[in-house]
């Protein structure tokens, strides 16, 4: 079978943002807004570096559950001539024993304390500086949608992919 290598992570948003940084005259605040609700969701995502594919899904809640339905959707996706190896932090729910990893994906861990290894990383930032900044949700079906919109606006583009998350080291491996 073919290895396909893709990066995994997680993300928080919601109502209880965080301010983001803007360019703006010396000396002054620029404007925005930050939403003192506690309201939020989560999204699960997994790209590979090269651009070929972005696999997400948005989920109310993180841990080995909320795992669990995602790997499962994940492989779904898979090819039959093709095994994942997915790539992901060790956040407890990612080697929970209760975890059933399918038969078309191997985890493998980064070494701890190396989140920088991580381009989903990269792309976290992207997204909460680009599409998720600056916004107060109304309401948990807003905090979805945004979610949504922000995770197909990068899946879609396949240069996006690439530029975020084909590290040099990565495309060392790839070769």
């Amino acid at each position: 079978k073919r290895i396909a290598l893709y990066f995994q992570d997680e993300m928080r948003v919601g109502q209880k943002g965080r301010l983001c940084r803007r360019w703006w005259s010396r000396g002054r605040r620029p404007p925005g807004r930050q939403d003192q609700r506690f309201e939020w969701t989560y999204v699960f995502g997994a790209a590979r570096p090269d651009g070929e594919a972005a696999f997400g899904l948005v989920l109310p809640e993180v841990g080995t559950q909320a795992m669990q339905i995602f790997l499962d959707a994940f492989a779904e996706t898979i090819p039959d001539d093709e095994h994942a190896v997915m790539v992901l932090d060790r956040a407890g729910w990612h080697g929970a024993k209760a975890l059933v990893v399918p038969p078309n994906v191997t985890l493998v861990p980064l070494p701890p304390y190396s989140p920088q290894l991580n381009p989903m990383e990269r792309v976290w930032l992207w997204l909460r500086e680009r599409v998720l900044s600056l916004r107060v949700f109304p309401d948990f079906d807003a905090i979805v949608d945004a979610c949504c919109h922000a995770w197909n606006a990068f899946a879609d583009d396949p240069d996006r992919i690439r530029s975020l998350c084909l590290q040099p080291w990565i495309q060392k491996v790839i070769d």
